[in-house]
Order: structure tokens, then sequence, then C-alpha cells
């Protein structure tokens, strides 16, 4: 793989930083175990922390434990690679200490009290043989009803809507200490009176959660805290997050502007396209009409419900094809896509997703999940279909796969460094996603004209306008909600005559915009960041400017934040330049 990032010289600071970062992962992991087992790092899996003050102290010690030794070492003195490990190390020892000091969830969210989905990987990952998995799971569990006793002593006025999601979920959650648990039970080799022990306290689990639920439904809680973040707290959560180089107000305006960007390129291709598809029928004065029925019109040209993933496998390797005759980017043969069918315990949501293997199994396969229609009525089907049509469905792929998060992680995974996966920069991951979404369009990519394409058609590019408002209209939303108060009403007025979105879409993404802050702006901010990056490459290097390079360049510093991935390529010798 070419322009991959040398690993660290043996010797100085560098052999210094990276004894360093072994000692550091390993006491991250007793620091954090239900994190390690997430990843795939299982010595801590009969391991519960109780989130009460003591714990709070516990982890409050170790980041400053931590940041004294990180001091020690010399950044100047270096390498790349191991300068960008320096800041992710330093960036997240200050959000853990901000979480608590400052932000302060644990008094107002209700729902960061869970224990269920840990538990759920237990027994659903074969990472360890059963009997194994079910002690683990038993060692577990005698923590349980000290952990919900400590949330309920934590929680102060919280807010409604994550009292409401804490109920749901935990609520949601109970069936995986008596379904799951019994049939694992069923599958295991363990004797009846090790199974006895393990139902009691399961037992003790359930009723540990619904005297916490049935705490949340009977509290008095008149003046509750908002959901809104506010300006101070949210500010300072997009730095920790999303690690940008701009504000988190200098990306809504950004967004603000880009969204009228796009409104625009849709109206004219709309008023191209019209005399086309829309014979004998004026064109409405309303650009937004005009748009979202030209938006209906190309949405009809879909696959049938029972053609859905042979169209994605289809699509694959024409992606590949085209990359490699518009040498866009080196596509490594040795690391293969597995297309599959959702697995059953994935069945709920049709669609595509991507499960790469954890740091911890690097050689594993990675998986493009294909989602199923089977089941769903004529209509429901028919709606998802037009969401995602023949035009949407190519830039789906491209995101998911080719060359998007697939080909982003299997770069990310030659970086011998785990602090880039443990510790990776989700707007970086997503915004490279986004970004190739644009990127091939714009090297010509229409699936109607094959691999020779050299330009996309206007069909294509106006539902491409309409997927990019998505990530472009989230971090509006987001900003606006969270910061400015926006109504709900503003809210589904922004995503339904604005992106173009369908109204059950709207009011989901409103329920999860209550719930969260900041992850929404990871798309856009991460997909400017890289794209005005490019450009601005482009403008200094001229013809000199290599996009392959660019793209092999960019991706050998693995899931780093762009502000830096930025700051290490503009520092490269003239040698070393995307050229």
């Amino acid at each position: 793989m070419s322009a991959v990032m040398a690993k660290s010289p043996a010797g100085g600071e560098d052999q210094r930083f990276d004894q360093y970062k072994e000692q550091f992962v390993l006491e991250l992991w007793q620091a954090y175990p239900a994190w390690a087992s997430s990843v795939g790092y299982h010595k801590y899996d009969s391991v519960l922390v109780v989130p009460n003050n003591e714990s709070r102290i516990n982890e409050l010690t170790f980041c400053g434990v931590q940041m004294n030794l990180l001091k020690k070492i010399k950044l100047e003195e270096l390498s790349d690679a191991n300068k960008i490990d320096y800041y992710l190390i330093e960036n997240q020892l200050k959000y853990a200490e901000w979480g608590i000091n400052e932000e302060r969830a644990y008094e107002w969210n209700p729902s960061v009290y869970n224990v269920s989905e840990s538990f759920a990987n237990m027994l659903g990952n074969d990472y360890e043989d059963l009997n194994v998995r079910l002690w683990h799971f038993y060692g577990r569990l005698a923590a349980v009803p000290d952990y919900y006793a400590a949330a309920e002593k934590n929680i102060k006025n919280p807010t409604k809507e994550h009292t409401a999601l804490a109920i749901e979920q935990n609520t949601g959650g109970i069936s995986v200490f008596t379904d799951d648990i019994e049939e694992a039970l069923k599958k295991s080799n363990l004797g009846d009176v090790e199974k006895t022990a393990i139902r009691e306290r399961a037992k003790k689990a359930i009723s540990a959660i619904k005297e916490y639920t049935s705490w949340l439904e009977k509290m008095p809680n008149a003046s509750s805290r908002s959901f809104r973040l506010g300006a101070a707290l949210y500010e300072k959560k997009f730095g920790f997050e999303i690690q940008s180089g701009y504000t988190a107000d200098q990306i809504y305006k950004k967004a603000l502007v880009h969204k009228e960007e796009l409104h625009e390129k849709m109206y004219a291709i709309t008023k191209q396209l019209w005399s086309k598809y829309m014979t004998g029928k004026s064109m409405p004065g309303d650009r937004s009409v005009a748009i979202k029925q030209m938006i209906d019109v190309l949405s009809l040209n879909h696959v049938q419900p029972d053609s859905f993933q042979a169209a994605i496998e289809h699509q694959l390797p024409e992606l590949v094809a085209f990359i490699k005759n518009k040498d866009l980017i080196y596509i490594d043969p040795s690391k293969p896509l597995v297309v599959r069918k959702e697995p059953g315990y994935m069945a709920g949501v049709a669609g595509a997703s991507i499960n790469a293997p954890g740091p911890y199994d690097k050689n594993g396969n990675t998986y493009y999940n294909v989602g199923s229609l089977g089941g769903w009525d004529k209509d429901k089907a028919e709606s998802y279909l037009r969401e995602y049509n023949h035009y949407i469905m190519q830039i789906l792929n491209i995101h998911e796969a080719i060359p998007g998060h697939y080909t982003q992680l299997v770069y990310a995974n030659q970086s011998p460094s785990i602090i880039k996966s443990i510790l990776g920069n989700n707007a970086m991951i997503e915004g490279w996603a986004v970004y190739t979404e644009r990127m091939m369009l714009e090297s010509g990519y229409d699936g109607d004209h094959g691999v020779n394409s050299t330009e996309a058609s206007p069909e294509m590019w106006l539902m491409y306008y309409k997927w990019n408002l998505r990530s472009t209209c989230n971090t509006i939303l987001d900003y606006s909600v969270h910061t400015k108060n926006m109504s709900k009403e503003d809210a589904m007025n922004l995503l339904v005559n604005d992106a173009f979105q369908q109204q059950a879409e709207a009011e989901g993404k409103w329920k999860r915009v209550s719930v969260t802050q900041v992850q929404l702006d990871c798309y856009f901010t991460g997909y400017t960041e890289i794209y005005d990056f490019r450009q601005e490459l482009k403008n200094e290097m001229g013809d000199k400017f290599n996009l392959k390079k660019f793209h092999e360049q960019f991706l050998s510093y693995g899931s780093a934040p762009v502000k830096y991935i930025k700051e290490l390529m503009k520092s490269l010798p003239a040698s070393r330049k995307v050229k």
C-alpha cells in the first residue's frame, strides 16, 4: 500500500512513548472494563463498575495520573504517527474529566445507566467458550443491584426525554436476563447447580432494573432540566468529540451556506429535467415544490423488494472497476468485502451497514450487511425503496463500502498503533465516507454509463444533492436545537421542506436530536474539512496535484482528526507531497 506512514523509529522519544502507550492501554481497560469488552479485550468481562462517587474519583485519578505521564513525553521529538496518538490520548483524558466535572450527564441523563447491552454482547458474540462466557456473565451480574442503586443516588433533575428513553431501553433490555440467558443455558454444558445460581442472580438483576424504571416513572420532576445542552457546553463538547479545526458556530454557518448552494443546484437541475419527465405539466413557481416533485418522479426508479441485496452485490465490483480505471485509490485485493444478508440479531432495520473487525481482530472479515424487506407490507416496502432508489443506492454503496467506510477501515487497520483504533475520530470516519460520494461523482461515476463513464447524469447529481442535504441539515438541526432553542415545528420544517425527508424520517430525527448532542455534526464537519483541505492543496499545487496520492496519504494516518492529518500532511517534505 503506497504512501503508508512508517512505523515509529526505534529508540529515543518514540520508543519511550510506545512503551507508555502499551501501559496506557492496559490501564485504560482496567479503568473501563465495559469499553474493553466492546473492542474485544475480554480480560475484565466479569467486572461491572458501580457508577458511584468512588468510581468517578477513581476515573479522575486515572486521568490525572495519565496526563502527568503524558506531559513528560517530548511532543516535538515524536514521529508524525506518534504525534497523532499523543493528541488522541490527551483529548480522551480531558474529555473524560470534562464529562465528570462540567457536563455531568450522570446527573441529568438516566439513559446512561443500562447494563443490558454489555450482557447481551457476552451471550451473542462467540469469542470464547460459552461456559466461560456464562461464568463471566454470572460474575458481572453480582454488581447489578448496586449499579442501579447508585444510579438513583446520582440522578438530579433529569430531562423528561432522557427519562423516557431510560425507561424504554431498560424495560426492553430485560429480555436479556430472561429469554437470552435461558437460551444460552440450554446450549451450555453447565450443571444444574451452576445454572440455578446464574438464574438467581439474573432474577435479582431483573428486580433491580424494574425498581429503577419504576422509580423513574414515579419520581417527582416538575421542573425538569431541558434536554438542550446549551451553547457553552455544546461548544466544549463539539471540541472534544469532533476535534475539528472549525468551531461549532463556524461549521453551523458553513452548513447554512451549503444548504442554500444545494438548493440552487437542485433547482437548476430540476429546470433542466422538467420537460423530460413532466411533459405537459407546468413547473411550480415555488422552488422547493418543484424540486420535490422531480425527486418524487426519479424515486420511482428502484429495484423490487426481492432484488435489493442482489443489486448491491452487482454494484460493488463496478465501483472497484471504476476506481481502478480512474486510478483514484489503491484497493487492497487481499481484504475482500463479504456481502451477506443481515444476521438474525440485526434484523428489523433494512438497508446497509458495515461490520469491520475490531482492533484485537484485524484479520477478521469485513461484512457488508444488507437488510431484507421480506415480510414488509407493500406500501412500507415501496416507500423504503423510493427513498433508497436506483440513484441513492449507488451513493449508499459508495458511502458504506467502496471507497467509503470499508476502504477507509482497511487503510486504518494498517496502522500498527491500537490508539488510532480505540480512539478513532468519528468525524473523520463519517466525513471520509461523505467526501467519497462527491469525489466519485466529480470523477464521472454513474452506474448507468459503465466503467468508462466520464460524467454523472443530472438525475444522479440531483439525488446526490438530496442525500448530501441530509448530513448538512443534521448539523443545522443539532446546533439550532441545542444552542438556539429551535422548536419541533421549525425542526420539522427544516427536515421535511428543506431536506425533502419523509415525515416519519423527520420525526425519528427529532427524537434523536432530543437525546443526543453533537454526534449529528460529524458527517458534515468531517466532509467539509476533508473537501476544503483537498481544494486548498489543489489550488497550491496546480497540475502537480495527484488525487490518488492525496487519498492514500490522507488515509495512511488512520482514523485521526482531520485537523491533525492536515497539519502533518502540510509539513511533509517536498519529496512526500501528494504529487
